[in-house]
């Protein structure tokens, strides 16, 4: 089974300092769509970890993270992909939980679901907690310099062996 990871904000669709707390905030980037339906096309399972600390603040709750991620499961849809789960942390930065990116939690509860290791896994994300996190499972790291990506570029300490691309879609390309 080919399986890949994707952070949500800022690698799929647009990110907000402010949080995405509505639907109508929860815009994709150009190409995003396209390249989740190049990836399924080429057999890969699309799974999405997303820290959502908006639900913990207070911000947002469970009905609006719902109603978000069902307008991207049909604009995916819509484009010919798919993505076939969606795991997040909802917790706020505060409390420690095992979930939180840069933690591991979300990464193992997928390598239990899917019965696999997520060893050399690709797992995309514009934030160093997204490769941390991959790394911790020896997944392989990918930087996509959308969203925080650039400044995360910028401030350096990726982890050794981070790959790094323009964007989702160049990602999609490459592993194709």
């Amino acid at each position: 089974m080919k399986l890949i990871i994707l952070d949500r904000d800022g690698v799929i669709n647009y990110g907000s300092p402010q949080f995405i707390k509505h639907p109508n905030e929860w815009k994709p980037l150009p190409g995003s769509l396209e390249a989740i339906a190049r990836l399924v096309q080429a057999d890969y399972r699309v799974v999405v970890v997303t820290n959502q600390s908006g639900i913990g603040r207070g911000l947002f709750n469970m009905l609006t993270l719902n109603a978000i991620h069902d307008k991207m499961h049909k604009m995916v849809v819509q484009a010919a992909g798919r993505i076939d789960a969606i795991f997040y942390c909802p917790h706020a930065e505060k409390v420690d939980c095992a979930c939180r990116k840069p933690k591991t939690g979300m990464l193992e509860a997928i390598a239990t679901r899917y019965n696999v290791s997520l060893e050399g896994v690709p797992m995309v994300g514009d934030a160093l907690r997204d490769l941390k996190s991959a790394a911790k499972m020896n997944a392989q790291p990918i930087l996509v310099l959308t969203g925080k990506g650039t400044k995360t570029q910028a401030k350096g300490g990726l982890p050794q062996g981070t790959l790094i691309y323009r964007d989702l879609a160049e990602v999609a390309s490459a592993l194709i």
